[in-house]
């Protein structure tokens, strides 16, 4: 009795997935082609100032000021300092290969697609952001200890957000 309904569960997933392939092969489900054409006729483009950007703008603004982040990054004694340099370099990677593929292989180049022909780029840059967060981490630790991550991150967030409103 217990294999029959292990069984019988096994096919309920199978055909569940079954239906999910198919319907991520077709982008739609048979019965949904009208609703989606009128969805989609219906959809405006997304503004760039939504209250998710303003969040992240405001609370970075706000951590930098209240932490005084820049001051602290320039004159605190307790920054361990041959890990904040180690990030400072990788992130200067991380900016260098991303000004690359945007500015010059986008911009100027006209390569849309510069994944593709330059496949190594974004793991790489991703590596070197994330081995710079993580220095950055082990360096500001002995300054603002459990709350290190959330400002990085919320600082981190706010440049994203301020980057995505120029672009």
């Amino acid at each position: 009795m217990a294999d029959l309904l292990i069984d019988n569960e096994f096919q309920t997933l199978r055909n569940r997935f079954k239906k999910d392939a198919e319907f991520l092969l077709n982008g739609v489900a048979d019965n949904d082609n009208d609703e989606k054409s009128r969805e989609s006729k219906e959809i405006k483009p997304l503004s760039r100032f939504n209250r998710h950007s303003v969040f992240w703008i405001m609370a970075s603004v706000g951590l930098t000021y209240y932490t005084d982040f820049f001051p602290v990054l320039l004159r605190d004694a307790n920054i361990k300092s041959w890990w904040f340099n180690i990030g400072v370099a990788l992130l200067g990677v991380s900016l260098a290969l991303a000004l690359f593929s945007i500015v010059y292989l986008e911009w100027f180049r006209g390569i849309r697609q510069y994944d593709v022909q330059y496949p190594a780029i974004a793991p790489v840059t991703t590596a070197a952001f994330i081995a710079a967060s993580c220095s950055f981490n082990i360096a500001l630790w002995p300054v603002w200890s459990v709350f290190t991550p959330v400002i990085l991150f919320t600082q981190f967030m706010g440049m994203v957000m301020f980057i995505s409103l120029l672009g």
